[in-house]
């Protein structure tokens, strides 16, 4: 009984899907090029513990005039508790992995990224991002290779923040930008190459670290409108979907075993050579055609033979009375 492996609805699906992740990069990038262009630039900063001390002295004056100047003046000593205020909403902690970046009514001033108190513009809001090095694996993909086959990849990314500014004001939410973009890339370069593929030949499963090389570098492309640096991409996992396994991997042993006793046969052939060219350089025996096509075929049998043999011996002569 013979089983039958459909494999068409996958293959549709996923052509389908791969049209779909080469029409959203195009109009991602389409919208990337039409944006206006920004780009990180350090905010301009005071150390932000003078800051705290003109807080506090103004904090101080206003005491002082509320407490020594006369009962109709007292009013005036919270005039510079009022502009303390504004100077105490200015001040911002940057911790180490971390940048601040500065808003001003709805203006871009800069980005803080030296770590500890600083000193910036009064009234301005502050966002937060995270420049340290992070990671994420794609989703178990499913893509059809370079020979039509359905076989499913999963990447893990290594990324970090390198342009603060387009990070936050160039794209919705980097991360879902980074991630979306890193799963149509390995799309793309997965279909690209086969499965497996010929001798020399490059292939998702031979040629592992160059197919990596490429897609860290096509992510890398993607991934530079949002402002971020692609460290390392690797292939975690790789393996024919379901659907073929069962059949991939029958037809993966066949392959094995073909060139295993095409070996085998280059070896028989080259001992029956070289066992010809001895006898005859020796003049061991003289052999006409007849008994080295004898001697051949019993040589290969013996040599390309899956179980042991046993060896006949002759006591007679070779040559028929």
């Amino acid at each position: 009984m013979s089983q039958r492996i459909d494999t068409g609805g996958g293959n549709e699906q996923a052509g389908a899907a791969a049209s779909i992740d080469a029409a959203a990069a195009a109009s991602i990038d389409a919208a990337a090029a039409a944006a206006t262009p920004i780009s990180e630039r350090p905010a301009g900063t005071a150390n932000g513990f003078l800051g705290i001390l003109v807080m506090l002295a103004l904090v101080g004056l206003g005491a002082l005039v509320f407490f020594v100047t006369p009962a109709p003046l007292q009013a005036l000593g919270v005039i510079p508790v009022l502009l303390a205020l504004p100077i105490g909403a200015s001040l911002v902690v940057v911790a180490p992995g971390e940048a601040a970046v500065i808003e001003f009514f709805g203006r871009y001033v800069g980005t803080v990224r030296t770590p500890g108190l600083a000193w910036t513009v009064p009234l301005a809001i502050r966002r937060r991002v995270s420049v340290r090095v992070r990671n994420f694996e794609t989703g178990r993909i499913k893509v059809n290779d370079a020979a039509g086959n359905p076989v499913e990849i999963v990447a893990i990314v290594v990324w970090r923040v390198a342009d603060t500014a387009k990070a936050v004001y160039a794209v919705d939410s980097f991360t879902d930008f980074v991630a979306v973009q890193a799963e149509s890339a390995l799309r793309r370069i997965a279909s690209t190459y086969p499965y497996d593929g010929a001798e020399g030949e490059r292939s998702l499963r031979g040629s592992t670290s160059q197919v990596s090389e490429e897609l860290a570098v096509e992510v890398a492309e993607r991934a530079t409108a949002a402002g971020v640096d692609i460290v390392e991409v690797r292939i975690s996992h790789l393996a024919y979907a379901p659907e073929i396994a069962q059949a991939m991997l029958r037809r993966q042993q066949a392959d094995a075993i073909v060139a295993a006793r095409e070996r085998v046969v280059e070896g028989a052939v080259g001992m029956v050579e070289l066992a010809l060219r001895q006898l005859s350089e020796h003049e061991i025996v003289d052999l006409d055609d007849e008994r080295k096509a004898a001697m051949v075929s019993n040589l290969m049998v013996v040599l390309c033979s899956d179980q042991p043999t046993s060896p006949i011996v002759n006591a007679g002569t070779l040559y028929s009375a």
